[in-house]
């Protein structure tokens, strides 16, 4: 999956946990060949995680592991039979998407009067972020090779090493400039990194961290939302789509293969709905 498929690191660590808890759980049915493995068992793992509280789009994940382990097995003469053949995906349907209205992602990119050197970089970050929709597995993993500043787009290698070229405006562009002279080498202290963004410690920032960042300034903007490093992905998605921008374009600066996983950001509110039906309806 690694070497032909060419998944994320995230992918591979979260399939390689649903096989190995799927394998785990054959135990606990004393079976122990692979041969031996039947859609029933696979079945009955699936409705004791459904027991366990686990989400139907997680259960699909596990489903989607299995496929490619059976897959896998078969391939290499490991089995005669693959067990998942007959079995269907579950339909987790669509969850919209928590997105910030505008003046919210105003206060959250605020930044303070007096920024410390990580203060830049945060700022810097999150503006980025917003501005382009990246993962932010992307983000915190961006090369400083990543970043063209001259021309304001930023270029990175996504799911399946697929490259995409996004570009960012002007107040994005001022933060990262800021960042680059007066917080990276403050924080580099003379030491080079491939990473653009930068610890203390000179090394990539990590998920968690980046996390815990996004935690501490929505508190300090006064949002009641609960709100992830992905919303602020949702939000640069929806925006776009609001104020006229095509589906197409969306897909390809989000790095969705499918334009179906795109068109989840095409909802709008109910109350945007009946502002609409009444300028528009003859009698509204």
């Amino acid at each position: 999956m690694t070497a032909e498929r060419r998944l994320s690191t995230n992918t591979i660590k979260s399939y390689h946990s649903d096989i190995s808890s799927f394998l785990v759980f054959l135990l606990t049915k004393k079976v122990s060949k692979l041969n031996n493995i039947e859609i029933e068992h696979i079945r009955s793992y699936l409705a004791n995680c459904y027991r366990q509280g686990v989400s139907t789009r997680s259960n699909a994940r596990r489903i989607s592991a299995l496929r490619s382990f059976f897959k896998f097995l078969l391939v290499e003469k490991l089995i005669t039979k693959n067990p998942t053949e007959l079995l269907d995906l579950p339909k987790p349907g669509h969850t919209l998407p928590k997105v910030l209205t505008v003046p919210e992602v105003s206060r959250l990119l605020a930044g303070n009067s007096s920024p410390s050197p990580l203060d830049l970089r945060n700022l810097a970050m999150l503006h980025l972020l917003y501005a382009s929709g990246l993962r932010v597995s992307e983000l915190v993993n961006l090369p400083v090779s990543g970043l063209n500043l001259t021309a304001s787009y930023v270029r990175v290698l996504g799911k399946g090493s697929k490259e995409r070229i996004i570009p960012f405006g002007e107040q994005a562009a001022e933060k990262i400039t800021n960042y680059l002279k007066d917080g990276r080498p403050v924080l580099l202290k003379g030491r080079s990194s491939d990473f653009f963004f930068v610890t203390n410690r000179a090394k990539p920032m990590t998920r968690l961290r980046f996390w815990q960042i996004i935690q501490e300034t929505v508190f300090s903007a006064e949002i009641r939302k609960k709100i992830s490093p992905h919303t602020l992905r949702h939000s640069f998605a929806t925006h776009l789509l609001e104020n006229g921008a095509d589906l197409r374009s969306v897909q390809l600066m989000l790095g969705h293969s499918d334009i179906s996983t795109t068109q989840i950001y095409t909802h709008v509110d109910s109350g945007r709905l009946k502002s609409i039906h009444q300028k528009f309806h003859p009698r509204g």
